[in-house]
């Protein structure tokens, strides 16, 4: 948590000028709390419970919207990653993610790297049902040995990943300990909490082409990450030194040091450098850029970009109706904005089509509206006897990667 950031301003050239400069707008900038892997999550959840998915937080602040900043008043957003007895809404005597996974925490100090086992263990009490990010990313759960064959985890604050070795993508991966029982990582676990929230997700998690580890030619490239931005989707990084796997603390292999920021733009200069727009998770504001290249992201720690984590809500039909000859469906889905710095431009990125079939066996899906941008649609009911209907997602890009 303590690990300096690099100077954004010294990795510009001095004279380079933006040709691009692309970036998703109401991405909120939340100060670290319980876990950077836990801050940036939330910078996620947030962005997305203000884009098109308003269960992912409904608790008190701020109406129950997710609000850009974690300050003061708007404090109580921590509890969507880190939930705790007392704490915005949430009954004294219900322990939540913090009582049952910290050893201590308080304003002044609290049990950061803490390998001990957790309270509820201790304590010998029930452990909470999961109801936070964090509870379903297996942040600071001493409840795993031998992960990956990487490290014993989580100790207070970590997290972890499963990462294909190979470069290639794992596409809603589940894993599983080396004696077969579940165990979840930080993508498996965002899945589960988008369904606990009432909807789906799929989630993708990749080694980065500019990581040594991974095999030449492989691995998730700026390309890819210039295409999740310009179709609506912020991107996790995660941070790790190279071939450092775990760490001794107290005899035991435990967590490496490790960092996670949420991508959510690209700024390409004249001069060729490739720049990520980034929340730092420690809320350095709206100009903090990183190069996407095998260079040290931190000052200390020796953090370089290992992989990164894609994250993808999906749409969730909230409604259908028949009335008068039509037919009317509502929808909860991806509702994002994407504003060009160099134009001034800022468009909406989805909209959707709703397409109709008469038969699932097989199925021939026709399109019975244009591309809609809110989140309804009513249009003609043209035949008698049963339909299926689906929503489908179409992206409108302004950035120069598709």
């Amino acid at each position: 948590m303590t690990t300096a950031l690099l100077s954004a301003a010294a990795l510009f050239s001095s004279d380079a000028r933006a040709e691009t400069d692309v970036y998703l707008l109401d991405v909120p900038d939340y100060d670290w709390y319980a876990g950077c892997f836990g801050t940036a999550c939330g910078n996620l959840a947030g962005y997305w419970d203000r884009n098109g998915f308003p269960n992912f937080y409904t608790g008190p602040t701020s109406e129950g919207i997710a609000p850009l900043d974690s300050y003061n008043k708007n404090a109580g957003i921590r509890s969507m990653w880190a939930s705790r007895a007392g704490f915005d809404g949430r009954p004294a005597d219900k322990p939540g993610h913090i009582d049952d996974y910290w050893r201590f925490y308080s304003d002044l100090a609290y049990s950061y790297e803490d390998p001990s086992p957790d309270p509820y263990v201790t304590d010998r009490r029930r452990e909470h049902t999961p109801d936070c990010i964090g509870d379903f990313i297996g942040l600071s759960q001493r409840k795993w040995k031998k992960l990956a064959d990487e490290c014993d985890g989580n100790i207070d604050g970590y997290s972890f990943v499963f990462w294909d070795r190979s470069g290639n993508p794992r596409i809603n991966f589940k894993p599983q300990a080396p004696d077969g029982s579940s165990v979840t990582d930080i993508p498996s676990g965002l899945r589960e909490w988008a369904r606990f929230r009432g909807y789906d997700a799929d989630t993708i998690s990749q080694l980065a082409d500019v990581n040594s580890n991974s095999p030449g030619g492989m691995g998730f490239t700026y390309a890819d990450l210039k295409a999740e931005i310009d179709a609506g989707y912020p991107v996790l990084i995660y941070l790790q030194p190279e071939d450092v796997l775990h760490r001794e603390i107290d005899g035991e292999r435990l967590n490496p040091h490790i960092h996670g920021m949420l991508a959510y733009g690209y700024f390409i200069g004249d001069d060729g450098s490739q720049m990520v727009r980034l929340r730092s998770s420690w809320a350095d504001g709206s100009n903090y850029f990183q190069p996407w290249s095998s260079a040290l992201w931190t000052s200390n720690n020796q953090l370089r970009v290992r992989g990164v984590i894609c994250f993808h809500p999906l749409p969730f039909v909230t409604g259908i109706s028949r009335d008068a000859g039509t037919v009317t469906i509502s929808w909860q889905g991806p509702s994002a904005r994407l504003h060009d710095a160099v134009t001034g431009d800022s468009h909406n990125i989805h909209s959707y089509v709703i397409e109709r079939s008469t038969n699932l066996n097989p199925p021939r899906f026709e399109p019975v509206s244009g591309p809609v941008s809110g989140n309804a649609a009513t249009f003609a009911d043209c035949c008698e006897g049963t339909a299926f209907f689906r929503i489908r997602l179409v992206t409108a890009v302004i950035g120069t990667s598709r």
